[in-house]
């Protein structure tokens, strides 16, 4: 919203009620719009595409950015009613369902884990017998790890299944592929793959939300055969889902089993968790500033030019803490370019020409987390909005 308001745009924001004290940069926000939701924490649609019908009679528009994923399909929505440029619902489809998602890659050819529909039970016998068992039951548009569930036998999947009710449909099963997981993080113009960067996390990010674990990923090492491999997946990704204007976060599995790398998931987002923080350090590149500068150029008809780009390394670590406030004052490695600072959260980001200090440090921060700050929660099973 600062690089928005910075490139010389008017600045409308449309949140929920309950976030209006948040420390949004007001000063960076012409008008705020907020919104009531209902006791499942979701928006009347036709109330929104109303309301912002009367806004925009004194108030043209003319774009709409969808900041988490939660939003993907209201912005999409907002923008087949008001006939404005961007990403419709179809596309959307490709960005926030995840059974949507599997199909349309499975189509273009890319590796997924083997995936079923929860609509009809021949079919998920069918699964169960061909693709043994662990499996993951995934809600098809939530975000994060919210309510996926690993099952072991066919009966535990059953329940589980069983347990959904009528909202089955709302899910899909998929076989377990144990690896390493890694995130790219990327920047799209004109259905042009523009930027890309390649991180591991060091632990899946479903261990962490259900394990309890401390969250942490490394930059990739550049030019190597993994670093291209992801890229490539990310770029065949975006094209096949339809990707033209937006920032994307891509979650890839290289699996234990045959070393080949398999599409998880995409969004049309910055990637959460703080993993812009981590790319800015490494590569000089802020991902929000850039995509804000980026949709500006668009809309105006004008050239849009990455910044220089370096090549460094950086890591990042958070985890819950069992003080309010922690004290970061032990994080004080000269690696060390960002610390976190929100309530019973702690965490850093390091900077190197080193991967290998990077790593070490991240060990040994680990450590010192665990002993002297962590703290677990369970993983919700409903997401916070």
């Amino acid at each position: 919203m600062r690089a928005c308001k910075e490139a010389g745009n008017t600045v409308y924001l449309l949140t929920a009620k309950k976030l209006e004290g948040k420390p949004w940069v007001r000063e960076h926000i012409d008008e705020f719009f907020f919104v009531e939701e209902d006791s499942n924490g979701e928006y009347n649609l036709k109330d929104l595409i109303v309301g912002l019908a009367y806004a925009m009679r004194s108030r043209p528009v003319d774009r709409l950015v969808a900041l988490d994923d939660f939003d993907v399909e209201k912005a999409a929505l907002l923008r087949e009613h008001f006939r404005i440029p961007g990403m419709g619902q179809t596309t959307a489809r490709y960005f926030r369902d995840k059974l949507a998602m599997r199909a349309k890659a499975t189509e273009a050819g890319i590796k997924v884990p083997a995936f079923s529909a929860l609509f009809n039970d021949d079919a998920i016998n069918r699964f169960i017998h061909e693709k043994p068992g662990p499996w993951m039951i995934k809600p098809r548009s939530e975000a994060s790890a919210t309510g996926i569930k690993k099952l072991h036998t066919a009966e535990e999947l059953w329940e589980a299944i069983h347990s959904l009710g009528d909202k089955r449909h709302e899910y899909l099963v998929e076989q377990y592929k144990p690896g390493h997981v890694y995130h790219v993080d990327s920047l799209s113009l004109d259905g042009r793959v523009i930027f890309t960067w390649s991180s591991q996390y060091i632990a899946p990010p479903f261990d962490v939300a259900h394990g309890g674990g401390i969250f942490r990923s490394v930059t990739v090492p550049f030019d190597t055969a993994e670093s291209r491999a992801l890229e490539t997946l990310t770029v065949d990704v975006l094209k096949a889902f339809g990707m033209q204007h937006s920032a994307s976060h891509t979650e890839v599995i290289k699996s234990q089993e045959d070393g080949q790398y398999y599409f998880l998931e995409t969004s049309s987002r910055v990637g959460g968790a703080h993993l812009s923080d981590m790319v800015e350090a490494a590569s000089g590149l802020n991902l929000w500033r850039e995509w804000a500068r980026l949709e500006t150029a668009v809309a105006r008809g004008e050239t849009y030019k990455l910044p220089p780009i370096r090549q460094e390394y950086s890591g990042i670590i958070i985890s819950l803490a069992r003080q309010q406030w922690p004290d970061p004052a032990p994080f004080n490695a000269p690696e060390v370019v960002w610390r976190m600072n929100e309530e019973y959260h702690v965490g850093c980001v390091l900077r190197s020409t080193q991967r290998e200090r990077i790593l070490e440090l991240l060990d040994q921060y680990a450590e010192l987390i665990r002993n002297d700050y962590h703290a677990s929660a369970p993983s919700p099973e409903k997401p916070t909005h």
